[in-house]
């Protein structure tokens, strides 16, 4: 079991999760809906001079859904390749 960690500018929120709940099914998670940080390029703070903000999803999922959750978050990376999206496995015991 991996604990997998999604760290995302929260306009992609969305769309992380809806690919996500559609390629695994029954895949549960929990969301922190406001992150603020440093990421490589700038700040996410929700200020008026920072004013964008991150989410974190976080998810226990199976060893035989890791590369599915990878493949799943390079395809949305694609897509949105200015949004800052970061992919995290940790291994975890249940």
């Amino acid at each position: 079991m991996f604990r997998a960690e999604i760290i995302a500018n929260n306009s992609v929120q969305d769309d992380i999760i809806e690919v996500l709940e559609e390629n695994i099914p029954g895949i549960l998670y929990t969301i922190q809906p406001l992150a603020h940080g440093r990421g490589g390029n700038d700040y996410k703070l929700g200020s008026g001079t920072w004013p964008e903000t991150n989410f974190i999803l976080v998810s226990y999922i199976d060893d035989e859904d890791k590369d599915s959750v990878r493949a799943i978050i390079a395809a949305v990376k694609k897509r949105f390749p200015d949004e800052g999206i970061k992919l995290f496995f940790v291994r975890a015991e249940d």
